[in-house]
Parts: structure tokens; C-alpha cells; sequence
């Protein structure tokens, strides 16, 4: 039990990047609501016969594809950022190299940001998004192939 208050202690640098970077991520997810719900409002389309008392010209539609670009981004980052987390929690469990782990931590997460970015507000071709998604999924993976390279 020393041993784990010592890994999650505000003392521990790699704690303290771990809390920070997935402070941005987690708020990174939060601000996605925003974007869709600014694009709805925007363009007027709504998904629900209720939503229409929220805009005086509001449609009913479910494929506009500016809306459906940013529900697939929030959808990738539900899908992906969970994992990175909970491997972010795991890996601290190895000890690992702070300078590493907090490398981790960052690529990790300016790769979901750019993710987003180019797929989702400022539309940049491939392979943009495949790369930021790859660096975003390369880091969770060596967290936790390490992690378990570990425990054996």
C-alpha cells in the first residue's frame, strides 16, 4: 500500500503529468459537445421533433456531414481516450522512466487533440488524421504491452 501512495502522490512528477494530461483529454471530450451542438444550432438541424422548438427554422436530419464529422470525432475519442487513461493508470504500476511516461502522456494526448483537429474542425487530408490517430494509439499500446511485459 506504500508503494501505490507513493506512485499516486502529487510528489510523483509522472502523477502529476498523468492528472494533468488527462484533465486536457477528458475536458477535450467535454468541448466536443460544444462543437456539435454549435454546428446543429449553426445549420439548424436537429435530431429529435422536440429539439425543434430550439430553432425557429429547425429540420429534422440525420446525415448533414459537417454534424456527422464531429459526432464521428467525439465518437473516436469515447472509443479511444478511455483506454488511454485507464493504460496511463496502469503504467504508472511499472515504474517507469518519469521523462518517458510524461512523453507518453503529452504525445498521447496532442495526438488525440490533432485528431480532432483535422478531422473535425479544420478539415485536412489524410493522412493527417491517420497519424495523429496512430501516435494516439501507438502510446496507449507500449503502455500496455509494458505494463503487462511487467506482471509476467
Amino acid at each position: 500500500m506504500a508503494l501505490l501512495s507513493q506512485i499516486y502522490s502529487l510528489d510523483n512528477p509522472v502523477f502529476t503529468a498523468y492528472i494533468f494530461y488527462t484533465s486536457i483529454l477528458l475536458l477535450k471530450m467535454l468541448f466536443m459537445v460544444f462543437v456539435i451542438g454549435s454546428q446543429r444550432f449553426k445549420k439548424g438541424i436537429f435530431i429529435s421533433e422536440e429539439d425543434k422548438a430550439l430553432h425557429p427554422k429547425a429540420k429534422i436530419r440525420h446525415d448533414d456531414p459537417d454534424i456527422e464529422r464531429c459526432r464521428r470525432a467525439h465518437q473516436n475519442d469515447l472509443e479511444n481516450i478511455p483506454a488511454f487513461i485507464l493504460a496511463g493508470a496502469l503504467y504508472q504500476l511499472t515504474s517507469p522512466s518519469a521523462w518517458l511516461a510524461i512523453q507518453l502522456f503529452r504525445f498521447g494526448t496532442i495526438a488525440r487533440i490533432v485528431h480532432t483537429f483535422v478531422y473535425a474542425i479544420v478539415v485536412i487530408p489524410q493522412p493527417a488524421r491517420a497519424i495523429s490517430f496512430f501516435v494516439s494509439y501507438a502510446t496507449t499500446l507500449y503502455m500496455l504491452v509494458q505494463t503487462i511485459l511487467y506482471v509476467l
